[in-house]
């Protein structure tokens, strides 16, 4: 039995399944039970994991868990996994955990997450995706009311991942042998700046949009209204002031998952009835 955390999430979802679909056991944890949003044969179960005791019941008979990172109890969580008799576990982080840097307030979160699943007495398997494809959503208020979109850090190119690739490789260290105690980069075919994204996401759709840069100004403005300063200035610190390179195409998918990753065009096409 797999537990995966954050199931109705994009990278959980995707990963709920394709392990259903290989055929393994699969628990999908969210905070509610939500059993008709799985696949059949999928159990669903309810917990928080801001409450590692509370995590039992969905813990109980798990041989594998994907866990999403950035919880106040990164090493309670990985006790109760350990507890239960978990053996293996695949920490979701990200590119800048790579770093170290831990005045920034997402590095830090992420670094400790690592840090807990390394030390957990769990054999640990670490995914440090790019950006992830499915944060064009964002841009859906601005594409149901026209043809332009606004955001910022308009010069920063990303090798954006589509999520299905991220899961994918999880869900082969969750099942195979060899990825205990690794660390992989994951990243998609071609580092895209966000005009490029928007370019081909009116293809998709058959639109002529067309992006427009926000300044550092009015882009911090609209951060600060839903997001806490802390990470806000993460987030400048990443992409304005340059402190992570997510550009650099990577062979991960390829290697672990055996097959190339999905280009943001293709991502765009099978996602396009989400933006009509």
């Amino acid at each position: 039995m797999i537990l995966v955390t954050g199931a109705a999430g994009n990278i959980g979802g995707e990963l709920v399944r394709a392990l259903a679909a290989a055929g393994h056991p699969v628990r999908a944890l969210t905070r509610s039970a939500q059993p008709d949003r799985f696949p059949a044969g999928v159990e669903a179960a309810a917990g928080d994991l801001n409450d590692p005791a509370g995590l039992r019941p969905a813990l109980d008979g798990a041989d594998g868990v994907f866990l999403l990172p950035g919880y106040a109890d990164m090493p309670g969580v990985l006790a109760e996994a350990r507890r239960a008799g978990v053996r293996r576990v695949v920490q979701l982080s990200g590119m800048s955990a790579g770093s170290g840097d831990m005045s920034n307030a997402i590095t830090a979160y992420m670094v400790m997450s690592e840090q807990a699943a390394r030390e957990s007495g769990l054999a640990w398997t670490i995914v440090r995706p790019a950006m992830f494809m499915t944060n064009a959503f964002q841009w859906l208020p601005q594409l149901r009311a026209g043809d332009v979109v606004r955001a910022p850090f308009g010069r920063v190119r990303s090798a954006v991942t589509d999520p299905a690739d991220i899961a994918a490789v999880a869900a082969v260290a969750l099942t195979a042998q060899g990825h205990a105690s690794r660390v992989y980069e994951v990243s998609g075919p071609q580092a895209l700046t966000p005009a490029d994204r928007v370019a081909l996401l009116g293809r998709a759709l058959g639109r002529d949009l067309r992006f427009e840069e926000q300044t550092d100004e009015e882009a911090r403005a609209e951060m600060s209204a839903t997001t806490p300063a802390k990470y806000v200035d993460a987030f400048f610190d990443f992409y304005a002031g340059g402190a992570l390179d997510e550009s650099k195409v990577l062979p991960t998918v390829r290697e672990i998952a055996g097959r190339p990753p999905r280009t943001f065009a293709h991502w765009a096409a099978a996602h396009a009835d989400a933006f009509r």
